[in-house]
């Protein structure tokens, strides 16, 4: 192909490839070619123009296909342009010589009449087209064909003399209402009544009105909404549209269509609003024209009834559109509902006819109605049926009907009253087979059709309830259902006889019995009426192989029992289509697209199916059939084999008997039938049957394949595979698949070739590659050669289509067959004339398949994979280029699997652009085909999509500077409206693809579509919104800030193609005389709600994605500097008063959805920038500015009309702005603190007496909203307070010293937030443990439902449990910490009475209510102390319930709040022994903690766990203590109080029972977890790493916690018991010592160190352990202990340094506390004085002066047989150090400091000494200070440490001369130069002093050292 690529045509190349492959070559040429010139030199074009023209004629001469001719036509129109024109008449004289065809030339023509512009080409156009005009407007009318009728309005537009208004409508209302041939002469003529209208031109005139009135635009309908309207609903009130009753549902569907697509897309959301209001008055009209005629007694009553039945239709449509608009104007419609209700209020028997729809429109304000009364209406119509005649019929439907629709609530509501529903659909039946013979020889012709359709209501009703009730579907529910149903297929035999009897009126509502019966069987599983089979079968086959029935009805389900993909046999695209509820008309089966409300006026509560915007169920005589076909397919697989080959056989004999279209009609419906029931064996995994029964299925189905029906062919295959399926055996697919490739050999018919060639596609569909493997080669080769069939186009398509479907199916299995497959499907897109657009679909189809099959393959570089992805382009490139949108479609989604599978070589620059111009196509299907293929391009390459659709934005806006002139006859352009789209295509403003797919999003009605338009942008968003941030923050503030109002939108072009108009010389802007201004003011629609949303969700996403980028976002000063650094960096904080604007904006709008929208993000920018600081005013934060913003946006919420859910919403952002602690004065904080008052005013109302506009629900969201917001504002407020309390000092300085600092102007006061809160707590108290308890009931399990109160709690109601439990889970949590502090800070010392007397009378007697308690005395019987048992029970109850087991979507913050509830609690002494009595509740809850670890891996949940645990054994410890107090008070035998404590004598812990055991369990998992080679099955095993690595700050706090609490476990046991756990402890705490105590830099002790430290004091100074009986034991624990520790201090090769002063302070512990158990150990003594040496011959003075300080301990000792030794061993080293320091003198204050700890030490000996010793030991020390003194030269050139080591060497001689007089003089004497070294600094002293008399004082010998250990040990 690379060769392919040159200027000229590289002949010897081409020459050397094989005949078949030169089509494809010349074509890839033609392509470059196509691209090359316009970039060409044009020197280089003008020097080789004469060889490429000789070339290009050439080929022409070669007889090409398509494609290839409109490419050469293309590049000569180019050459001539770009190169001389001189010889380009020659050419086409050469050309006219050489060929005759006649389409060649046009395309030649079309193309050079871009390209040459003289003006004698232009006016030959224009004279052309005028002509041609009127012909083609006749001839579309004729053909009947609605696109080209379509067209034909167009062009008329373009084209004819200047026409009025009046006259245009009048013209189009005559081809909607007459058509037929020739409508357009006798525009202006009355209309002939009789004959009838065609419906091809019908449907075409309904879309030329729906585009008349698009060009026109939405500000011309806007102003002549109401003339247009009128003349629309005439339409429908024409006795011509209205003919037959089909006709009119027909016509109402396509005025309905008009105005659907004209309002619903044109106007903006005020406009809709007026038009609403517009279609209310026409309403209005026609009901009073309709009690002019009720009310007019005389004679003339015909006409009048006439126009009754008109005007019904008339109301139909006027309701359908006002139903739409209000569903599509959601909330934003709010008060235009509230005007057409009070408008509406009409007496409904004005109008007999319309009784149904007004009605159905009340069923719906039902739903506003609460059930209870909507179940009551019901009950009171049913029962007065039968005392008014006149109006019994209705009363029975309109009963029935309000009780189906209830049953739609759900469940929770019809529980309730399903008793009372159980009796009343028994007593519609009657009770025996006695009772149903005796009521057939009673009544006459109306009670009869009451009761049968009071039977098919109840049916009904009983069907709404089994689809929306499914819970409360019991096995005795079931059988008491069966009683009515069993008697209604009874009544099914007798009511041929009662029709006979009383007339054939009786038969439509037999027919909806049936109906009724059929649809509630198909619900309800087979096996409850096994019985009935054979009678309802029966009934079934009669019905849909119509038996009794004359008319020839078919099915409508057979298109939807068909594979979706066989629509391109069956032409069922259009249902993907914006105009498929018009072109349904069009299709051949039964009354197909005739669906109405009133068929079947269940359907109004009867969930839409997907894809529909207004219910329509088919008329009744289908939809039986539909019903019918639907249970055979359910009750089928459930049958004997003996039945279903008896009913196999009698299909096959009905088909035998029916002739001509009856037999079109009976095969239709059975093999419909037939499908539905191999669907049902599918699903049920069973089979067919033995041979016989395949045998007669096979014989069937094989029958219809050579069908003349398409549709009957395609249901034959379908069949065929669906067999092959369920039989499942290799032999039977064998068989089949003979049998169809022996017909395929021999036939020559396009029917069996096309019926057999899909019976293949299909067998390969079902059974898959593998299954049918063996048939692959065979069914290829013969569907190959079919393909190539060019006779005949119909055999082409079903061939391709069966092989795209064996491509698919097969897999790799296929990949052998790809090269010629791919090459016949080139030689077919490249030969076959695009006028067959089936075959070029088909192709389509197979080229993805292929592409599919070989997959990433593509990526390859080899040869053939090369030559395959080339022909794979290539092929796109031809499908891309076709005129028809679903080839388009198909070559797309063929582009988008090559870009999945080998994205390197799709071109993305070429393939934007033209997605981007699809995006604005007339079809569906287009426009859904390149939105998927965005979405998966924006997935990867989301800058490069967005800078190549911004390449076409401004190519476009070069191109259309230069001006050029786009004939509407152009080859490749379809339509008018394809020329409009490419030019709007290229309408992408500098908001780019974003801007458009958001435009789009206004525009669009398909799901689907939106989905993926939603996903495409939400993409982008995540790849460029932070790169972007201003132009994505723009877009958003731009769809948000849209104002309804239409002048204020942007002005976008909206639709002609100004270009050509322009330059076209007709004047046609002023051809409409109401439409004078230019079209490029026309605006686009403003943003709709649903956009706005979107938008403002995109907004929280934004800021998440920052959050997650760069801190910077959300740091002003960073964010400045970094704007600085370089003008292009953009963070959000910037941006900040634009994203509260936009918060402001959307939460203060119309629509509801979007006010939520709004909220959520208002909250999330406070939560997000709640603690930014403000740089230029320190201590105040950058939000404290928009507190007036925030209150406005929040004000709204809380009016009296606003929908709970906003409320609800609102209270969780007030809550988040008074907790984020932004505002920082009181009165501002009041105004949203008012909010929340006024909202609990509500609450306090008590259940029963809100006004019930919505749901109990809804109220429920409301009040337990407020709750929790206080609760949140609450919790804060206690935190603020209890900061304050802890560091009260600090806040009176700052108020006291510092005034001018910004900090403390207007902050608040410590308590200032809980003052807000204090007055409204014991209300608030009051209801959070209502909230509680509810809580607490509504979580328990199914089986104690009976617990529940019947008549609800305090904020539910029993209707209402199921969505009450939603909003109670969503705020149980912050209500359980709120109420858990409460009761902390009151201590348990609050009585409901007491809390009850703060609240009014009223409020008390609610407050009863509300707390399910009996008003009066009996309220307050419970004394204190109970009332707070019931509270802990419930709190620990809730608690204990949820920790259980979170579900995995719990938000983290409910863990939390409930693990803080926890910690508050067990702060109070109340709950403290409360959980201390019960040992056991302690226990549980220790498990359910430790539970709650394995499942939550957060550190902040585990450090609160640990908490929490440390809070129970506080607890446990506090009681024992206790406990032994009084023991010992009662001067009891100090044995028994010994054995308290855990363990008792024995020393056993109790698994399940112990605390002390649950406690050690739940620590050692931390441990392990943050520790793991503590455990020993951890550090074993292979997938362990030895490294340890350094702990985290949070892991270390962990351990540090974990480690206290252990240490705290042996007060809690026996002796004996603490003998069983102190093993374990001790090994933990001394590894844990170990592992942690590793040196660092600055010589802090980390904390799980100190806590380690602390641990092993506090047990070696356990009392109550050393018993008689432990003695033994504890000694050897000591011992053990120590002799670990003296190990593990032993210096490794390690690389981490273990801290030696952590190790020295543990054994100083030991040594200290544990004397008695360790003097006399040998070994353990010289380890402890090796590790002091090597302490105090360290080089770090640090480590010196600590072991110093801890020496000192040890020196000082009271039991002097342990002191003495080390004395011994260890004080001539300390002498040794210190008298080396003389010439070493100290450089840094370390080191100051470790001689003078040293000192200290040789004080203490000299002490400690004995009076005889002391003159010894103080020669020792006086020598050593004095050399520590300076002479007076050498103090003045001293360093700082070494003056005051001088200092304090004075000092120290100067306390202890006095303190040991004799023996220092004694020392002094011996030695005359320490004397005089000492008087010299004494008087030098003392001269300094007197110089510097206010100088401060040396520091004296009590001076503290400048560094401490952080913890004090001793």
């Amino acid at each position: 192909m690379e060769l392919a690529h040159s200027l000229l045509l590289n002949e010897e190349a081409l020459a050397q490839i094989t005949e078949a492959k030169r089509p494809v070559f010349i074509f890839e040429w033609l392509r470059f070619l196509d691209k090359v010139l316009v970039a060409a030199n044009k020197t280089d074009v003008k020097e080789k123009q004469k060889k490429l023209v000789e070339q290009l004629t050439g080929l022409i001469s070669s007889s090409p296909g398509p494609p290839t001719r409109k490419l050469l036509a293309k590049n000569l129109a180019a050459l001539y342009s770009i190169g001389d024109t001189f010889t380009v008449f020659q050419t086409l004289d050469k050309l006219l010589i050489l060929t005759g065809a006649l389409e060649l030339q046009s395309e030649l023509k079309a193309s050079l009449s871009e390209t040459l512009s003289q003006k004698r080409q232009e006016k030959k156009n224009v004279l052309v087209s005028h002509n041609l005009c009127a012909n083609f407007l006749r001839t579309s009318v004729l053909i009947a064909d609605p696109h080209l009728y379509h067209s034909a309005v167009f062009i008329m537009r373009q084209n004819v003399k200047r026409a009025t208004f009046d006259e245009v409508l009048e013209l189009m209302a005559t081809g909607f209402l007459r058509g037929g041939s020739g409508f357009l002469k006798s525009g202006g003529e009355m209309l002939k009544v009789g004959g009838s209208v065609n419906r091809e031109v019908r449907v075409g005139v309904t879309q030329a009105y729906v585009v008349f009135v698009t060009t026109l635009g939405g500000q011309w309908l806007e102003r002549s909404f109401a003339t247009f309207l009128s003349h629309v609903l005439d339409l429908v009130s024409h006795p011509r549209a209205t003919q037959t009753h089909v006709e009119a549902v027909y016509s109402r569907r396509c005025v309905s269509f008009i105005l659907r697509a004209t309002v619903g897309s044109l106007l903006g959301e005020k406009a809709q609003i007026a038009a609403a209001k517009e279609i209310c008055q026409a309403i209005g009209k026609q009901m009073k024209a309709v009690e002019a005629v009720m009310n007019d007694t005389s004679s003339e009553n015909k006409s009048g009834a006439a126009d009754i039945a008109a005007s019904q239709h008339v109301m139909v449509c006027a309701l359908q559109e006002l139903g739409s608009l209000v569903q599509s104007l959601n909330a934003t419609a709010s008060p235009l509902i509230q005007e057409v209700s009070i408008g509406m209020g009409l007496s409904i028997e004005l109008h007999p006819q319309l009784f149904y729809f007004l009605f159905q429109d009340w069923v719906l304000l039902t739903f506003l109605l609460p059930p209870p009364s909507g179940f009551s209406i019901a009950e009171d119509l049913l029962r007065t049926a039968a005392q008014n005649s006149r109006l019994s019929l209705q009363r029975t439907q309109a009963g029935w009907l309000l009780l189906g629709a209830l049953m739609t609530l759900g469940p929770s509501v019809v529980r309730y009253h399903l008793p009372k529903m159980l009796l009343l659909w028994r007593n519609v039946f009657p009770r025996s087979l006695k009772e149903l013979e005796a009521e057939k020889a009673r009544g006459d012709s109306f009670t009869w059709q009451v009761t049968l359709e009071g039977r098919a209501g109840a049916l009904c009703a009983m069907r709404s309830f089994v689809a929306h009730c499914p819970e409360l579907l019991t096995e005795d529910v079931i059988r008491k259902l069966m009683t009515p149903i069993e008697c209604a297929m009874t009544m099914m035999s007798h009511i041929p006889s009662v029709i006979k009897a009383h007339g054939a009126h009786l038969k439509a509502s037999a027919a909806m019995v049936r109906l009724r019966l059929y649809d509630i069987l198909a619900l309800l599983p087979p096996k409850t009426y096994e019985g009935s089979f054979n009678a309802l079968l029966r009934e079934l086959v009669a019905e849909f192989t119509l038996t009794d029935n004359s008319a020839n009805t078919t099915t409508s389900l057979l298109r939807s029992l068909c594979h979706y993909d066989d629509s391109v046999l069956l032409g069922s695209w259009l249902q993907e289509t914006d105009h498929k509820s018009i072109e349904d008309q069009l299709q051949p089966n039964s009354a197909s697209g005739s669906g109405a409300l009133e068929h079947d006026p269940s359907s109004i509560y009867l969930r839409i199916p997907a894809g529909e915007a207004v219910p329509g169920p088919l008329p009744l005589g289908v939809s039986v059939i539909d019903a019918s076909v639907a249970l055979f397919g359910v009750v089928f697989p459930h049958v004997s084999y003996k039945h279903r080959l008896q009913m196999l056989d009698h299909f096959a004999e009905c088909v035998k008997q029916a002739k001509g279209v009856r037999q079109q009609a009976v095969q239709l419906n059975i093999f419909t039938a037939v499908l539905s029931a191999l669907k049902g064996l599918a699903e049920n995994k069973s089979t067919l049957g033995p041979e016989e029964v395949r045998k007669s299925a096979l014989t069937l189905v094989m029958g219809a394949l050579d069908n003349p029906n398409p549709i009957l062919r395609c249901a034959a295959g379908e069949a065929l595979g669906r067999m092959a399926q369920v039989v499942g055996e290799a032999t039977f697919i064998a068989r089949m698949a003979q049998y169809s490739f022996d017909k395929l050999k021999s036939a020559r018919d396009v029917v069996s070739r096309t019926g057999h060639s899909l019976a293949l596609g299909c067998l390969h569909r079902y059974v898959g590659g593998i299954g049918s493997g063996q048939h692959l080669k065979t069914s290829v080769s013969i569907l190959l050669a079919l393909a190539q069939d060019g006779t005949s186009p119909e055999v082409q398509t079903w061939s391709l289509h069966s092989l795209a479907l064996i491509v698919d199916s097969s897999g790799p299995m296929y990949r052998g067959y790809v090269e010629p497959t791919l090459s016949l499907v080139l030689t077919l897109l490249l030969t076959v004339p695009p006028s067959h657009t089936e075959v070029h679909q088909c192709l389509g189809r197979c080229l993805g398949a292929i592409i599919t099959t070989v997959g990433p393959e593509l990526q390859g570089n080899g040869a053939t994979i090369s030559t395959i992805r080339s022909s794979c382009l290539v092929g796109c490139a031809i499908t891309q280029d076709h005129s028809d949108s679903l080839v388009q479609a198909a070559a797309i989604s063929c582009l988008q699997q090559l870009h999945m599978f080998a994205p390197r070589h799709v071109n993305l620059s070429s393939l934007v652009p033209s997605l981007c111009v699809h995006l604005c196509s007339s079809h569906l299907l287009l426009r859904r085909a390149a939105v998927a293929c965005l979405r998966q391009l924006a997935q990867r390459e989301a800058a490069e999509v967005c800078e190549y659709a911004m390449s076409l934005a401004k190519n476009a806006g070069d191109k259309e500077s230069s001006g050029g002139n786009v004939s509407p006859f152009a080859p490749g352009v379809s339509s008018r409206s394809d020329i409009h789209c490419r030019h709007q295509g290229v309408n992408i403003t500098e908001t780019g693809l974003e801007g458009l797919l958001f435009g789009m999003l206004d525009r669009e009605t398909d799901r689907k579509l939106c989905s993926d338009i939603h996903d495409t942008l939400g993409h982008m968003l995540s790849s460029l919104a932070v790169e972007k941030l201003s132009h994505w923050l723009m877009l958003c503030k731009d769809v948000l800030a849209a104002s309804s109002d239409m002048s204020t939108a942007t002005p976008l072009s909206s639709g002609k193609d100004e270009e050509s108009e322009k330059k076209d010389e007709m004047d046609d802007d002023t051809m409409f005389t109401t439409l004078g201004e230019e079209d490029k003011s026309k605006p686009f629609v403003a943003p709709r709600w649903a956009t706005r949303v979107f938008a403002a969700d995109c907004l929280c996403r934004i800021i998440n994605l920052c959050e997650n980028a760069d801190q910077a976002h959300f740091d002003l000063a960073m964010a400045r500097s970094a704007k600085l650094r370089n003008p292009k960096n953009d963070l959000l904080v910037l941006h900040l008063s634009d994203l509260i604007r936009m918060a402001f904006m959307a939460a203060t709008d119309h629509s509801n959805q979007l006010r939520m929208a709004g909220l959520q993000a208002l909250e999330d920018i406070i939560k997000k920038f709640a603690s930014v600081p403000e740089p230029e005013f320190p201590g105040h934060v950058i939000l404290e500015q928009y507190q007036a913003n925030v209150g406005a946006a929040l004000r709204p919420a809380f009016s009296q009309d606003t929908p709970s859910d906003i409320i609800a919403k609102a209270c969780q952002v007030c809550s988040t702005w008074i907790g984020s602690g932004v505002v920082s004065d009181l009165n501002d904080l009041r105004r949203v603190h008012n909010l929340l008052v006024s909202s609990l005013d509500k609450v306090q109302a008590g259940k029963g007496s809100s006004s019930q506009l919505y749901r109990e629900s809804a109220t429920t969201m409301e009040k337990l909203a407020v709750l929790k917001a206080w609760a949140e504002v609450y919790v804060v407020a206690m935190n603020i307070k209890k900061e304050a309390e802890s560091k009260p000092k600090r806040a009176t300085k700052n108020t006291d010293d510092d005034d001018d600092d910004y900090g403390t102007i207007d902050e608040l006061p410590p308590d200032s937030l809980i003052t807000l809160v204090q007055p409204e707590l014991p209300t608030l108290s009051r209801l959070w443990l209502a909230a509680l308890k509810d809580y607490a009931l509504l979580t328990l399990p199914a089986e104690f439902s009976s617990q529940l109160p019947p008549d609800g709690g305090a904020f539910y109601t029993p209707e209402t449990i199921d969505t009450a439990r939603l909003h109670y889970r969503n705020s149980w949590a912050p209500i359980l910490h709120a109420v858990a502090l409460w009761l902390n800070s009151t201590g348990f010392t609050c009585s409901e009475s007491t809390e009850a007397s703060a609240v009014s009378g009223s409020q008390k007697r609610s407050a009863a209510v509300s707390l399910n308690q009996p008003s009066g005395a009996t309220a307050n019987a419970k004394s204190l102390p109970e009332i707070n048992k019931d509270r802990m029970h419930l709190i620990l109850g809730v608690s204990i319930q949820f920790l259980c087991s979170p579900r995995p979507e719990e938000p983290i913050e409910h863990v939390t709040a409930c693990l803080q509830a926890l910690h508050t609690l067990l702060d109070s002494p109340y709950a403290r022994i409360h959980i201390a009595e019960d040992q056991l509740i302690g226990v549980e809850l220790l498990s359910v903690l430790h539970r709650l670890l394995l499942t939550w891996n957060p550190s902040s949940i585990q450090l609160l766990v640990t908490g929490v645990v440390q809070q129970i054994v506080r607890a446990a410890q506090d009681y024992l203590q206790e406990k032994r107090s009084t023991l010992n008070e009662d001067d009891m035998e100090k044995e028994s109080c010994a054995v308290l404590g855990e363990g008792g004598d024995s020393g056993g812990l109790i698994p399940g029972k112990s605390l002390v055991f649950a406690t050690m369990e739940l620590l050692m998992f931390i441990l392990v977890r943050h520790m793991p080679h503590l455990s020993t099955k951890m550090s074993d095993s292979p997938s362990h790493l030895a490294s340890k690595t350094q702990l985290s700050e949070e892991s270390a706090r962990l351990v540090a916690a974990t480690v206290t609490i252990l240490s705290d476990l042996p007060s809690l046991c026996s002796p004996a018991g603490c003998m069983t756990i102190l093993p374990t402890i001790l090994f933990l705490i001394a590894r844990i010592l170990k592992d942690t105590a590793i040196k660092s830099v600055d010589n802090q002790v980390p904390l799980p160190v100190s806590a380690a430290l602390q641990g092993i004091k506090s047990i070696v100074t356990l009392s109550m352990t050393k018993t008689e009986e432990t003695q033994k034991q504890w000694t050897a624990l000591i011992r053990s202990t120590l002799a670990c520790i003296l190990e593990y201090s032993q210096p490794e090769d390690s690389v981490p340094v273990p801290d030696e002063v952590s190790m020295l302070t543990a054994i100083a512990l030991f040594l200290w506390s544990a004397s008695s158990e360790i003097i006399g150990v040998q070994s353990l003594q010289s380890g402890c004085m090796s590790r002091f040496k090597n302490a105090l011959n360290s080089c770090d003075p640090w480590v010196q002066a600590k072991c110093y300080q801890l020496l000192l301990s040890v020196f000082q000792h009271s039991n002097r047989a342990l002191s003495t030794p080390y004395i011994h061993s260890l004080a001539p080293i300390v002498v040794e150090k210190l008298k080396a320091v003389e010439r070493n003198r100290p450089a840094s204050n370390t080191e100051l400091l470790a001689v003078q700890e040293g000192i200290k030490v040789l004080e203490t000996l000299v002490a400690l000494g004995e009076e005889q010793n002391r003159v010894q030991l103080l020669a020792l020390l006086v020598p050593t200070l004095i050399s520590y003194l300076l002479d007076e030269n050498s103090f003045a050139s001293a360093s700082s440490a070494s003056k005051d080591l001088h200092e304090f060497a004075l000092q120290n001689l100067m306390h202890i001369g006095p303190l040991y007089p004799h023996a220092f003089k004694t020392v002094m004497g011996a030695a005359p130069e320490l004397k005089v070294r000492l008087e010299t600094a004494v008087r030098a002293s003392q001269a300094s002093k007197a110089k510097a008399a206010a100088r401060q004082p040396a520091p004296t010998i009590h001076s503290t050292p400048t560094i401490k250990l952080k913890t004090s040990f001793f």
